[in-house]
């Protein structure tokens, strides 16, 4: 079994690779669906999972100084307190218990047609935020603000999905921010997701769940899929790509929260 679990971090680690979707939206749903993990301890593996295969992209983004330092923190500031909270209310109720396997599997059905709606529209998404900063300038006083409480989102569905700190995150802050390079907002939204998927896998580990042994198989598959998927970018057309993963995505999302 360990080298199928291999076998499929390297294949998510290629569409990651690819697209820059985050792990997350993969890999929790293939672990339920596939290996049959409960889905307390898919989240709370593939949350450290996340939080490692992105740590080198905050040295990358950060030697190239393509990271808003002061936009991650305000994310943060909403983001980190609420993960721990989220995290806390878990383990108070019981990750056996029927509501939270419930919760979770909604959550992540949730998250998963989010993802996948920020994948189709983000560039109207971007579209509308400089529409609004044309048209309304005084809307930006409450941009700070904006941030936090989109901080505070994430900082519930990604503990409980392990999904939403990669493309919703860098959707929001596309919108939020639509002024700001393409590249700064990726460089962002990493070094925003990396500090919160390990808080927040810090907290299932702490919960006990997260299975060690389950997250390095995938780990030894994933970094060199990511490396490979990153080159395959230039043969493989993102247009083409994006979009299918998109669809897939939806319908994962519709399995979890109509179907289940």
């Amino acid at each position: 079994m360990d080298w199928m679990l291999t076998f499929a971090g390297f294949g998510v680690g290629v569409l990651v690779g690819l697209t820059g979707v985050g792990g997350g939206s993969l890999m929790t749903p293939l672990l339920i669906f596939f290996f049959k993990v409960e889905p307390a301890v898919a989240v709370g593996t593939d949350l450290l999972f996340a939080a490692i295969t992105k740590t080198g992209g905050i040295w990358a983004h950060a030697r190239r100084r393509t990271v808003e330092w002061r936009i991650a923190g305000l994310l943060a500031m909403g983001s980190i307190p609420t993960a721990i909270l989220t995290v806390y209310i878990i383990g108070q109720i019981g990750t056996g218990d029927a509501v939270i396997e419930k919760f979770i599997t909604n959550g992540l059905g949730v998250a998963l047609i989010l993802t996948a709606a920020s994948i189709f529209y983000k560039s109207k998404m971007h579209q509308l935020g400089d529409y609004l900063r044309q048209r309304h300038p005084k809307l930006r006083a409450y941009r700070d603000a904006a941030t936090v409480i989109s901080g505070v989102l994430l900082g519930v569905l990604v503990p409980i999905s392990s999904v939403g700190a990669g493309a919703l995150g860098a959707a929001i802050l596309m919108f939020l921010y639509p002024r700001i390079p393409t590249i700064r907002i990726v460089g962002t939204d990493i070094a925003h997701a990396v500090p919160l998927t390990a808080v927040a896998g810090l907290g299932h580990l702490q919960l006990g769940t997260v299975n060690t042994s389950l997250l390095f198989a995938l780990l030894l598959g994933s970094l060199p899929g990511i490396y490979l998927g990153s080159h395959l970018g230039t043969v493989v057309p993102d247009r083409i790509m994006r979009p299918i993963l998109a669809t897939l995505l939806f319908a994962i999302g519709i399995k979890f929260t109509v179907l289940h």
